[in-house]
């Protein structure tokens, strides 16, 4: 069912293109597009976590493409400041990073560079730290090397057989959704106990993907970089208790800021869909000091104040699809419902 969706939303963006509304027309400011990793296509049928990668390759065809349709790019600081300001007559675009994955600098850094465009990387901080979790990529694993898995969900051990690329990529999404439900400890005691079970190193594992200190200190020093926070842990704010949820994201702050040396203005919420925060949440970002909080609920950005800052849409791109005209239609905001006023572009939604 959800690839059924995925394609019908694949042509209806089609039809946009070739009846030339994204040519002629356009909706919002800008956009704010969210990336996650960036490195060499890998082969293997299996493959859950495909559409949050996109290719050296393709961030540099985007990158061409979106300077041929007059884009300017902008960090969150201008972002901001064109979000509560009179339209301007070029439309822009942001680059956002989620995570801290260590093909960032690898291999999305180098292609930034060379375009000399700026772009935003939102941190959380456990990860260059060492201890953080990409629980993710420990299901993946488990899942890829496995045909008969079992683990603890609840009370009673589940037992899975999956012999072919359909059954596995099943699996995980089934498993993936529900730890995405958990609390950060019950999350962190499942993860655990599958990771064991199968001989995963789990914190090996996460180490091995995320940046390190001096990895994104090179990064900070390019003033075309802005850091922003992505909280402590990446926990799913909506599966913790208001104080915890607060406490990741005052720490995550304040961890960075004395990491760079420097005020740490902007943040994105874990995961950043639906499910993942509430308004409570977006009232949060701003008692933690945040000039904005970016999600990754698909949307453009409007000026004069009609755009929550602390609520920012962000169009996340999915690594499967190559498609520039697809790219075309989503930055010129024809694809969305036009953006309704919150009345106050601080304030919660």
């Amino acid at each position: 069912m959800a690839s059924d969706d995925r394609w019908l939303e694949r042509l209806r963006l089609e039809l946009a293109w070739f009846t030339g509304r994204a040519a002629l027309g356009s909706r919002g400011a800008g956009a704010i597009l969210r990336f996650e990793r960036v490195r060499p296509r890998r082969r293997g049928a299996f493959q859950p976590l495909r559409a949050h990668e996109i290719t050296p390759q393709f961030l540099d065809r985007a990158i061409r493409a979106l300077k041929r349709w007059g884009y300017d790019f902008l960090g969150m600081d201008e972002v901001c400041r064109r979000a509560v300001t009179l339209p301007e007559p070029r439309r822009f675009v942001a680059l956002t990073f989620d995570g801290a994955s260590k093909d960032l600098i690898d291999f999305a850094y180098p292609v930034l560079a060379h375009h000399a465009v700026p772009f935003t990387i939102y941190l959380p901080t456990a990860f260059p730290d060492g201890v953080g979790q990409a629980w993710w990529l420990g299901l993946e694993q488990v899942i890829a090397r496995e045909s008969r898995i079992s683990l603890m969900m609840g009370e009673k051990e589940q037992r899975f057989v999956v012999t072919d690329t359909a059954e596995k990529q099943a699996l995980f999404s089934h498993l993936e959704s529900w730890l995405r439900s958990l609390s950060p400890a019950d999350l962190s005691a499942a993860i655990a106990d599958l990771c064991t079970r199968y001989r995963i190193d789990l914190a090996a594992l996460s180490r091995e993907a995320s940046m390190d200190w001096e990895d994104l200190a090179k990064l900070a020093a390019d003033p075309l970089v802005t850091i922003g926070s992505a909280t402590v842990n990446y926990p799913v704010l909506a599966n913790m208790k208001d104080n915890a949820a607060l406490r990741e994201m005052t720490m995550g702050k304040a961890v960075a800021e004395s990491a760079f040396r420097r005020n740490v203005e902007h943040f994105a919420f874990p995961f950043g869909d639906r499910a993942s925060f509430r308004r409570s949440h977006v009232v949060m970002a701003e008692e933690a000091g945040f000039a904005s909080a970016a999600s990754a609920i698909p949307g453009i950005v409007d000026a004069e104040g009609r755009t929550n800052l602390r609520a920012l849409p962000r169009i996340s791109w999915d690594g499967r699809v190559r498609s520039l005209r697809m790219l075309r239609v989503l930055v010129s905001g024809v694809a969305f419902a036009p953006v309704k006023p919150t009345g106050r572009a601080t304030g919660p939604t």
